[in-house]
């Protein structure tokens, strides 16, 4: 039995390894016409289990057994070089409730207040 179980779960490891490989967590670069480099970013999650039984007094009689993995690829981020200017661009999740869309807008408003300020201030001193 455990030849059987040990042969399963190792089969179930190489496709778990050829799913998630360093291509997938950092991909490969895309060159645009205007000669920005995009390298995305992901991160990953994987899961394995498996097991057996054997339900024979002798090695010939019956196995059972099973395996199985689950592989979650999640974008993260891009990097983006551009004359040879490397910035990092995340992937946001969009906000959830009213209260996070509030607080993602709050550098938004904060900038547009700003600016109808250097706008009034600007007029004042003509």
């Amino acid at each position: 039995m455990d030849n059987k179980l040990n042969d399963l779960m190792r089969s179930t490891m190489e496709k778990v390894r050829e799913m998630v490989d360093t291509n997938t967590i950092v991909g490969q670069p895309i060159n645009t016409p205007d000669g920005v480099t995009l390298i995305p970013i992901s991160k990953v999650s994987f899961g394995f289990g498996g097991g057996g039984g054997d339900y024979g007094k002798t090695p010939k009689e019956n196995f059972g057994g099973g395996a199985g993995a689950g592989v979650k690829i999640d974008p993260v981020a891009f990097l983006v070089i551009k004359d040879g200017i490397t910035r990092v661009l995340p992937v946001a999740v969009p906000p959830a409730s009213t209260v996070d869309r509030i607080v993602d807008m709050v550098p938004d408003v904060v900038d547009k207040v700003e600016k109808f300020f250097d706008k009034k201030e600007a007029k004042e001193t003509l």
